[in-house]
């Protein structure tokens, strides 16, 4: 699926993709021609990521194609680990909640993967050090 909002992806994000995916690593990738200009606030990249939780899983395998989604937190505040902390945030701006249950962890590692390797955006639970690992082959 990250095909259909990616213009190329490079050998090394799929390395990284079959090491961290699913999981919490978003990758930053060249998006496609002609995406709405919101999935890349003029930037000419996407985010991209598989998640690992069942229910997100489950929602994608069901729609059968991408799924595209902000970070479930305003700017500047932790991501919402419950339903009633995300409706707290987003109230009736948001037409559906999915109860997930208590979600573990922070915010997604972000890495643009770039000619000279991979430079980290936003740390979060994959470390630079795995990254690094993970294109070394280790």
């Amino acid at each position: 699926m990250a095909e259909t909002v990616a213009a190329v992806i490079p050998p090394a994000a799929r390395r990284l993709a079959a090491r961290f995916w699913p999981g919490p690593l978003t990758l930053v990738l060249p998006a496609r021609e002609r995406l709405p200009a919101p999935l890349t606030a003029g930037s000419g990249t996407i985010g991209v990521r598989v998640p690992g939780h069942p229910l997100a899983a489950a929602l994608v395998a069901g729609l059968g194609r991408p799924v595209t989604a902000p970070s479930a937190n305003p700017p500047g505040r932790g991501p919402a680990k419950r339903i009633d902390e995300a409706r707290v945030y987003f109230g009736d701006g948001v037409s559906v909640y999915l109860d997930g249950g208590e979600l573990p962890g922070g915010a997604s590692t972000v890495a643009a993967v770039e000619e000279g390797g991979v430079r980290v955006l936003r740390p979060g639970p994959v470390s630079d050090e795995a990254l690094s690992r993970a294109l070394e082959g280790h």
